[in-house]
């Protein structure tokens, strides 16, 4: 399952990051990083960007940078 699975309230722990590259070490320097809680907090109307909370701050990721990160719920 990925990060864009997600529906707004649902929470899961980051398993992998796909991609290398530019956009994984992005998502990376955000503080997405294999083992971190990730929580949906809402999705924009058309469903871009989704807003997530991890580490205690928002963070703001598009569609595709979410389907790059894959997470196992609790």
């Amino acid at each position: 399952m990925t990060l864009r699975e997600l529906k707004p309230g649902e929470e899961g722990k980051v398993s992998r990051i796909g991609d290398k590259g530019p956009i994984k070490r992005r998502i990376m320097d955000m503080g997405v990083t294999p083992g971190v809680m990730v929580k949906v907090i809402k999705v924009a109307p058309l469903g871009d960007p989704i807003e997530v909370n991890v580490r205690g701050y928002e963070l703001s990721l598009r569609k595709d940078e979410a389907a790059q990160i894959e997470i196992t719920q609790n």
